[in-house]
């Protein structure tokens, strides 16, 4: 499981309502310390006795976070190290820098078999780092987070839009176009949109934008790879990879 952002019950009834158990998870994968992303790690972490795998910083993070009301035991926690692959179980796993501003955050690149997987989220720019893991992928979870003209009009802050817009901020729909258009491969199979704003985005809208750059690429959605837009409350349901 990657990121335990919503509640224990939550996740339990969704669980259910898709055939699955919670006693099939075996491990835990932290991207960052904000709460939308570790609300509920150390409650599943007690309950189920699984171990939290987390950078350094990120499981200080955690410990200060005053939204995680239980916090991981000590005995559960695991270090992972940006760019150090790790064996756990059948799958290789790979963490790697994303920029954002928490404490700190990685990415994911996951193998397992011939299968590869990659997720980015919270991401403020797209590094030469985060490329390389884009273009080893075949399924690929992407923020787009906003879109710019939105969140400028938007009722937000000033201080909150220059968050948005900074380098360790959020992708928009444009920049996480041109994230995937630069680096897809022929190995690419399938793209995610994640991780939408509420307040400066629309499902639809960050999917127009990135099939409008994938375009002046040459790339087609639907035909070159499948493209998905992931709901920002629900579960969007079970994807055989």
């Amino acid at each position: 499981m990657i990121d335990v952002g919503v509640g224990i019950r939550t996740l339990k009834k969704h669980f259910k309502d898709y055939g699955l158990k919670m006693p099939q998870i075996h491990r835990v994968l932290i991207t960052h310390d904000h709460a939308d992303h570790i609300k509920s790690v150390g409650s599943i972490s007690y309950d189920l006795q699984l171990p939290v795998y987390a950078t350094e910083k990120v499981h200080k993070g955690i410990d200060r976070n005053y939204c995680v009301q239980r916090k991981v035991s000590l005995d559960k926690r695991c270090k992972v190290t940006a760019g150090v692959t790790e064996q756990m179980g059948e799958f290789q796993v790979t963490p790697f820098h994303v920029p954002h501003d928490s404490s700190d955050n990685v990415g994911y690149f996951i193998a397992v078999g011939d299968t590869s997987f990659c997720i980015i989220t919270d991401a403020g720019s797209v590094t030469d780092e985060m490329q390389q893991y884009i273009a080893r992928a075949q399924y690929l979870v992407i923020e787009a987070n906003h879109d710019k003209e939105m969140l400028m009009q938007g009722p937000y802050p000033p201080y909150l839009k220059s968050r948005i817009l900074s380098t360790t901020g959020h992708l928009s729909n444009d920049d996480c176009g041109e994230a995937i258009a630069q680096n897809a491969t022929d190995r690419l199979r399938h793209v995610w949109l994640c991780h939408l704003s509420e307040e400066n985005n629309h499902p639809e809208l960050a999917r127009k934008t990135v099939e409008s750059v994938l375009r002046s690429y040459g790339i087609v959605a639907g035909k070159d790879f499948e493209l998905e837009v992931l709901k920002r409350t629900v579960p969007t349901g079970i994807f055989e990879l």
